[in-house]
């Protein structure tokens, strides 16, 4: 007899001997009867996943096309939920499932005795998934989602946690994302909670782009260069040289690609190892203490799970759980500035000579003015946010009539509906700043933790130390710039180099009151900080604790209050996963700057930044890192003619359903050429891009062209915002051996697309205003 049939028998008499009373089973022995057999389907309206008795997902079908395809390997069923131990660094698997509809809770039980208890609700576009509560979860260090393992081999959205595959064929995008600050794309393995930096070798089309025989898939390479100049990373041109800023996405060794993400109990002591880029001798990793964070742990874990068709997903299921779970969702003009529609230029300033520069930008049809060549913009809470002094007393903005304040500019800008901003360098503290000298905070982040073991004097230079474990280590993990090794007592930073091999142990090379701080006397006893950093070039810094990093954000927002400002480039972005905490302390810096900005009366920040994470992605507008040629070659038509950066940059931020930037590039002078801008705005409008256009004036009013090079961006620019380019459209425009012009009709909402061929218009296309834009 099939076993099917005789366990169909055995519930059958099982239910027959309970209802005639002729004995009584325990209820636990019934409830294990019955939870052998349960299986449970959880349906939206494009997908539906089954969940076996385990707690393993064992099919993920597209039900938007008949018949149903399925997304799940059949020999690699998903777990729901696992468990990680980071100090047996194991993790967990559950083994058994049951599921109660009428409360919507799904309970796990682990190999390791602990028991999870899950919300599992239905909404029309998504599934949600939230951890209420683990017993017997005391070693536990993380928890992790997944990881949701596809048979999807296109593209890896490793930054949200996507698999898609683009394929007119199949057209289907598995993902995922988090509702909350502690829930992170990842996984539970992640040091320091931000993946490494590094190339991975992945075909998103295996007959376009055929693994030679000495790669497979899922091979680890290491960036180009020297793990310094952030051009040379990028060193692969290569479709299958796939780098990655995340590890939210995973493929194997088939190139199937799988979704994870996890959450992390912040409240104990624990010790990293970690650099962001650990292949490369010029940023090993480094030993740091990590800040316990009270009251941040992964109890309330949170994330929801969806499929559907890979064309529409962005604007309407993306957007849709964005705006039902109350994720940031910050707008331009109205609308989410995810919205391809809403994807626009923006102007940077070169020359330092401003008589023009909103003229241009309201030309020109952008939205913002970067004042790039006013240089870093540091984090200084003495200032209380009065960049150009308590009374805007300094003129910083040249004008040929005089010069003006940040502040007076803005005004002038806001009445075109224009926004300014700055360059920064996001929480480095620089020597000078309060936080920093000649009085350092007691906020700040550090590497380690010492005693010392002898009194000093303001001029000595023997300073003992009880431990010299990791003191010989050069401060940061990026760079190891041996003018930041430094450390802390009292209110005094010393600068250091190496410590002796053998007690009574020493620091070596030491300078007292370093960064014009006061060498002070200092007793037995007293608390050591070995200090975490930037590095030079520029960027020199120290690095704050949680709560000084809080501050911070929330004076970035104040500076825009006061000053008018509502646009930043963050550079030096990746300096937030400096205290260990990855991509959870890139989430909160910029939800306390959102918060404090929203409350203070600044309706919306605009920024980009020197990277892209899970961290910012649902805050970030845009991200235009690099630029010239290395990004996008106007001349050559390719993405990136010097390095890989363009390429690299564009298959990330692409996978990732996030605007590809073009960088700061095109600069307008004496030979530039309306086809030119033709071209850029037709490649940019086809894949989704943004870039900033370098206006230095001298250059701008040396060029014949400049006023139909400003008209013909404009008209893109007014089409793009109105929605009017099918995506059938945009496949076209993204070839970039075409070329094409551009044309508004008499009525604003009207354009025709031709394409030019040999210098001749051909093939009229008209393209409409769409509904809503």
């Amino acid at each position: 007899m099939p076993a099917i049939k005789r366990i169909r028998k055995v519930r059958i008499r099982l239910k027959r001997v309970i209802l005639l009373g002729k004995v009584m089973l325990p209820l636990s022995l019934l409830l294990i009867c019955t939870n052998s057999f349960a299986q449970w389907d959880f349906s939206t309206a494009y997908f539906k996943i089954h969940i076996d008795n385990k707690g393993f997902i064992t099919s993920m079908k597209n039900i938007s096309v008949a018949p149903n395809r399925e997304f799940s390997p059949a020999d690699k069923p998903s777990p729901l939920l696992r468990l990680y131990d980071g100090q047996q660094k194991k993790y967990y698997q559950p083994q058994k499932a049951r599921y109660n509809k009428d409360n919507k809770i799904l309970s796990l039980e682990f190999s390791n005795g602990a028991l999870a208890r899950i919300r599992l609700t239905t909404q029309k576009k998504y599934i949600k998934l939230q951890l209420l509560a683990l017993k017997n979860g005391a070693s536990i260090e993380a928890i992790e989602w997944g990881a949701y393992r596809t048979n999807i081999n296109n593209l890896l959205g490793e930054i949200i946690g996507v698999a898609r595959d683009t394929s007119s064929q199949v057209n289907y995008a598995i993902g995922m994302m988090a509702l909350n600050d502690n829930t992170l794309g990842g996984q539970a393995t992640t040091i320091a909670d931000a993946a490494p930096f590094q190339y991975i070798i992945h075909s998103p089309d295996s007959k376009r782009f055929p693994l030679p025989d000495s790669l497979h898939e899922g091979q680890v390479f290491s960036l180009g260069g020297n793990g310094i100049s952030d051009v040379a990373f990028y060193a692969h041109k290569e479709a299958y040289y796939r780098i990655m800023y995340g590890d939210a996405a995973q493929v194997d060794d088939k190139g199937d690609i799988s979704i994870s993400y996890q959450s992390r109990d912040r409240r104990p002591k624990r010790e990293v190892f970690f650099s962001l880029i650990p292949h490369m001798a010029a940023n090993v990793p480094n030993h740091i203490e990590v800040e316990p964070l009270p009251g941040v742990d992964y109890i309330g874990s949170a994330v929801v799970l969806w499929g559907s068709p890979d064309s529409t997903a962005l604007m309407d299921v993306i957007q849709n759980i964005v705006m039902s779970e109350g994720l940031p969702y910050p707008t331009i003009n109205g609308k989410w500035v995810k919205d391809p529609a809403a994807f626009v230029p923006d102007a940077m300033s070169s020359g330092n000579l401003y008589d023009s520069i909103i003229s241009y930008t309201r030309q020109l049809g952008f939205k913002a003015i970067s004042l790039y060549d006013q240089g870093f913009l540091r984090p200084d809470r003495g200032n209380h946010g009065y960049i150009d002094g308590p009374h805007f007393e300094h003129k910083t903005i040249k004008m040929t009539a005089g010069n003006i304040s940040e502040l007076e500019l803005s005004k002038r800008a806001a009445k075109y509906g224009i926004i300014i901003g700055r360059t920064t360098i996001t929480n480095s503290l620089a020597p000078g700043t309060q936080d920093v000298s000649p009085v350092p905070s007691d906020s700040l982040c550090y590497q380690q933790k010492r005693l010392l073991t002898k009194n000093i004097g303001p001029k000595d230079t023997i300073i003992t130390v009880d431990d010299p474990k990791y003191l010989d280590e050069i401060a940061s993990w990026e760079g190891h710039c041996a003018n930041l090794n430094m450390i802390k007592i009292g209110k005094e930073l010393i600068h250091y180099m190496g410590v002796s091999k053998t007690a009574p142990y020493r620091l070596l090379n030491v300078k007292r009151g370093y960064w014009k701080t006061r060498a002070a006397s200092h007793a037995s006893g007293d608390t050591i900080y070995k200090l975490q950093v930037t590095v030079n070039y520029g960027y020199d810094g120290l690095i704050p604790n949680m709560e000084l990093q809080d501050q911070i954000a929330r004076y970035y927002a104040d500076v825009c209050k006061i000053n008018g400002l509502a646009y930043y480039d963050f550079d030096g972005q990746e300096f937030l996963f400096n205290n260990g905490h990855g991509y959870y302390s890139a989430k909160r810096f910029f939800r306390k700057m959102f918060e404090h900005a929203k409350a203070i009366g600044v309706p919306y920040i605009r920024f980009t930044g020197a990277t892209l994470s899970e961290g910012s992605w649902n805050y970030q507008s845009v991200w235009n890192v690099g630029g010239g040629k290395n990004l996008y070659d106007a001349d050559t038509r390719e993405w990136g003619s010097t390095t890989s950066q363009g390429k690299d940059l564009r298959d990330v931020t692409y996978a990732n359903f996030f605007p590809v930037g073009m960088g700061g590039n095109f600069p307008i002078n004496k030979d530039s050429k309306v086809s030119t801008y033709e071209h850029i705005e037709a490649v940019s409008v086809g894949i989704g891009s943004t870039y900033s256009l370098k206006l230095n004036q001298k250059d701008v009013e040396k060029c014949p062209e400049k006023e139909a090079i400003f008209g013909v961006i404009r008209t893109w620019e007014s089409a793009r915002a109105a929605n009017a380019f099918p995506r059938w459209v945009k496949m076209q425009l993204v070839d970039p051996k075409r070329s094409w012009t551009l044309q508004a009709g008499q009525d604003g909402n009207t354009w025709t697309l031709f394409e030019v061929v040999n210098g001749v218009k051909s093939n009229p296309i008209t393209l409409k205003r769409a509904a809503g834009y």
